[in-house]
């Protein structure tokens, strides 16, 4: 829809004016903060509470992306929100200085993050025997160390040279350069940027995750061949349990399938649109409409919102450990309660008594 047509028109408090659009686009980021900060901070919970969580070496690579989504939400999507209402930098320049360069530092920390962890589910599929000497706690330390350096370098270069600001078609404070003097130079940088933050994060996600779904077709096929050959053996068994047998097993071949289709396709639906939108836009190819600027904004938010639910939150073992949380919770209200029943019963009999 072309970005002069609206209908209608709501007064913000600015007492200028948004339309249904932006109205719309508001109260989706209003969702996607309300939801990210519930489900990061239910697996920080979860890392917290579970000891066995925290002596598993993903869990550090899942505690950083869960401190950078937590950082997103805190401090960027707020001011893209005002950034909506009102259309200026939200705070002035000095602070949209600052919330652009967390912006560039967490997005890039947060894709190679996940690299990171497709890197471990790698090495621990493929190299199971090794795995406890080529992935260890120290090896993680070096991961993360080269993560945050990655990460901090081009926003120092960007800050340095003044390519932090407010940028209305994004409607956030982000990488954006005000001179045409150095508009080369600037393309060159957003290139460069999104080929070793976004293209490198993907490559190595499409890598080892389908290496990973190699060895796990590699099993399927060879318990597919047990379960068959066990099937023949077993003349007399009930055609409704053979049945669920072959439904099992063709279950067992789309599980893997699914799981990394989900951490790829999450990858590209939150990222790709607002990366190609900058390339898009820095070329100079189309006009890009303001309403679209935002929506790529807020898919690119909304991986902080599915990263907690399809790296943590979904797994058996944050299942379980927010099952002994709750019912830890429920049994000590219950002996409370009890408590509680027993000390009134005692009142009313002295009170009886007296």
């Amino acid at each position: 829809m072309p970005a002069g047509c609206s209908f209608g028109n709501v007064p913000p408090v600015n007492g200028g004016t948004m339309n249904i659009w932006e109205v719309i686009l508001a109260f989706l980021i209003v969702v996607l903060i309300l939801v990210s900060l519930l489900s990061n901070v239910l697996v920080l919970i979860c890392f917290l509470y579970s000891a066995d969580i925290r002596k598993q070496v993903p869990g550090l690579f899942i505690l950083n992306l869960t401190f950078c989504n937590l950082l997103m939400t805190v401090l960027n999507m707020p001011l893209t929100l005002v950034g909506i209402i009102y259309k200026n930098p939200p705070g002035g320049d000095q602070l949209c200085h600052i919330v652009g360069f967390l912006e560039t530092f967490l997005t890039t920390n947060s894709m190679l993050s996940m690299a990171a962890l497709s890197i471990d589910r790698w090495i621990a599929v493929v190299f199971p025997l090794n795995y406890h000497s080529k992935m260890r706690y120290k090896d993680a330390a070096l991961i993360l160390s080269y993560t945050w350096l990655h990460s901090v370098s081009f926003p120092i270069v960007a800050t340095s040279l003044s390519w932090v600001g407010f940028h209305h078609l994004y409607a956030s404070c982000t990488l954006y350069n005000k001179k045409l003097e150095d508009r080369t130079q600037f393309m060159i940088f957003t290139g460069v940027f999104h080929t070793f933050s976004f293209l490198l994060s993907l490559v190595v996600l499409c890598f080892t995750y389908l290496k990973v779904l190699k060895v796990a077709r590699f099993h399927c096929k060879r318990i597919d061949v047990i379960t068959m050959q066990t099937l023949v053996l077993l003349v007399d068994i009930h055609p409704s349990v053979r049945e669920r047998c072959l439904e099992e097993q063709k279950r067992r071949r789309q599980r893997a399938t699914k799981k990394i289709s989900t951490f790829i396709g999450t990858f590209v639906l939150c990222f790709a649109p607002y990366v190609i939108t900058r390339l898009v836009e820095l070329s100079s190819v189309a006009p890009i409409n303001a309403h679209w600027g935002v929506i790529s904004k807020c898919l690119a938010y909304s991986k902080a919102v599915s990263d907690p639910f399809v790296y943590s939150l979904l797994r058996h073992q944050y299942k379980k450990t927010w099952k002994d949380i709750i019912n830890k919770v429920l049994k000590r209200s219950s002996i409370n309660s009890s408590a509680l029943t027993s000390e009134s019963q005692s009142r009313n009999i002295l009170q009886v008594n007296e």
